[in-house]
């Protein structure tokens, strides 16, 4: 018997009018280098809560020897369920049934023609058999400026480095 997962009590209501960004749920994730000294080709990463506790490894397509979890992987899984959510919150408002819904989300890794760095795309594909176009594309326009991960896609997200002492 499986049980009962809780859902979320977050809405899309317009509930907060404060002028600073106001956190609801705050996550610390902690990279090693491991072996190479290098996060991205051995390094390991451990949330300070250890639900997340893997090792990470280069891709094979990068030099490594693809026999882990990589960064892209891991921000495609994020990028995936957090638009999932978004979406799913907004059927259930309008009393659809979200159970058919998938997103697939593709990261790319690759070089910025600008000026040489690294730059990532992403691509996401929604599938929702049962539901007639109209509706699913209106839905997922709407996800789209509600999920978090594609909202920091549109505008940024607002970054502070800080080299402890």
């Amino acid at each position: 018997m499986t049980e009962r997962i809780k859902l979320s009590t977050l809405s899309t209501e317009k509930d907060f009018d404060g002028e600073e960004f106001s956190p609801i749920y705050t996550t610390t994730v902690t990279v090693h280098g491991g072996a190479a000294s290098h996060g991205r080709a051995s390094g390991h990463a451990r949330s300070a809560d250890g639900a997340l506790d893997l090792d990470l490894r280069m891709p094979a397509e990068l030099g490594g020897d693809g026999r882990g979890t990589n960064p892209e992987q891991l921000f495609a899984a994020g990028f995936a369920a957090c638009f999932h959510g978004a979406l799913s919150l907004l059927a259930r408002q309008e009393a659809l049934d979200p159970a058919a819904i998938s997103v697939v989300a593709t990261v790319a890794f690759g070089r910025d023609p600008e000026d040489g760095g690294y730059l990532l795309r992403v691509d996401l594909v929604v599938r929702w058999p049962g539901v007639d176009r109209a509706t699913a594309d209106e839905l997922v326009g709407r996800a789209d400026a509600l999920c978090p991960y594609a909202r920091m896609a549109w505008r940024g997200t607002p970054t502070t480095i800080t080299l402890a002492s």
